[in-house]
């Protein structure tokens, strides 16, 4: 199938007409107008990502964080970008972003966390379309639904405030940094507020107004790779899920006897 049909699929549910202003979202590398057998998922494009491309033997990545934010002036391997970018047109593999524009739409990043978080009458939290705001099924003791919060996403660390409301009913997120949109959780009435990548002072503004949760950005993201296979399969193209592609940050955890 031509790259640009496979683009085509993603944009439709996609288009890059809903990229926040500063996105980089579309192609990276290479040609539209090539043939692709198989595609490797991934939230981050790594070398690692394109070295696990080589071996799988496919001829595009598809992730949801540009590889290029800002131009490159060389591409001489000084930057770890650079590097990918030599090594994708040395072996001849394309590279497709779709970032903010996968965020702000139904059935994009927020509204697919909201569903894995068991809500419903899930709407977007903001007039940009980024964020979700939803409702649980049965109402939630707040410690236990931070619980369920781990269990289900499996993140590498949760940090939180402390309640606001000890039972939880309604629920806003954002995937990713979302950290500005909390008076916004606030006013629509959100008992709590999921994101990452929250600051000191945003815990602190926000306890006693809102239980913020902030888990690790990689986790809050990943099932961006979900939503590109859905996309995908059903053309009759092989899509394969990176198990190179993590998370950057280690989280210390001493080892106990």
């Amino acid at each position: 199938m031509l790259l640009r049909e496979i683009i085509n699929s993603i944009e439709s549910v996609a288009p890059r007409s809903a990229q926040e202003a500063w996105d980089n979202s579309g192609m990276q590398v290479g040609d539209t107008g090539r043939d692709i057998s198989s595609v490797l998922l991934t939230t981050d494009i790594t070398e690692d990502v394109v070295n696990e491309a080589v071996i799988c033997g496919c001829d595009l990545i598809i992730s949801h964080h540009p590889l290029l934010f800002h131009g490159l002036k060389q591409v001489c391997g000084q930057t770890p970008q650079a590097r990918v970018v030599e090594m994708a047109i040395k072996h001849n593999i394309a590279i497709y972003s779709a970032h903010t524009n996968l965020d702000s739409v139904i059935g994009g990043i927020n509204t697919k966390l909201a569903e894995h978080l068991g809500l419903s009458d899930v709407r977007l939290l903001t007039e940009s379309g980024l964020g979700a705001i939803g409702t649980l099924s049965q109402p939630m003791n707040y410690t236990d639904f931070i619980a369920q919060v781990n269990q289900i996403l499996d993140c590498s660390y949760v940090r939180y405030t402390r309640a606001a409301k000890e039972t939880v009913e309604t629920v806003a997120l954002c995937g990713g940094s979302g950290a500005e949109f909390i008076n916004q959780a606030i006013e629509q009435g959100a008992d709590v507020y999921l994101t990452a990548d929250c600051k000191y002072h945003e815990f602190q503004d926000a306890e006693g107004r809102i239980g913020l949760i902030d888990i690790d950005h990689w986790y809050s993201e990943r099932h961006a790779r979900d939503i590109f296979r859905d996309i995908i399969e059903p053309l009759g193209v092989k899509t394969i899920i990176s198990k190179n592609d993590k998370t950057p940050i280690q989280v210390w955890q001493e080892q106990k006897n």
